[in-house]
């Protein structure tokens, strides 16, 4: 992946709106969401929602389709994935890594 293309994607992330839409989609898998239900599902009013799909959909995080008179949404995993492979293609020297401490961890460490 192309540096230019990891910073327009981060860049479309870094935005509290559009990172929440991107999760809700992620969540909702490749069946994707209406742009109405996104709308209810986070709260955003639909004339900020376009604006904010624009956005993820100019750095190819999520697609677009015509189903009838609705446009449904879904991430584009394609992308996700090979972000998310630029970001650890080094990741600990090249050494299988793990995180150091769980979740259920931490919560053992509180508990103490």
């Amino acid at each position: 992946m192309e540096t230019k293309v990891v910073v327009t994607a981060l860049a479309a992330l870094a935005q509290e709106s559009r990172l929440t839409i991107f999760r809700a989609l992620v969540q909702a898998g490749p069946a994707g969401l209406a742009a109405g239900r996104i709308s209810e599902i986070t709260g955003i009013a639909p004339s900020s929602l376009s604006f904010h799909l624009k956005e993820l959909s100019h750095a190819s995080m999520v697609n677009s389709q015509q189903a009838g008179r609705f446009v449904i949404y879904t991430a584009n995993f394609a992308t996700m994935n090979a972000l998310l492979g630029f970001l650890t293609e080094n990741c600990c020297g090249g050494n299988p890594c793990s995180p150091v401490c769980s979740p259920a961890c931490s919560t053992e460490k509180e508990s103490k």
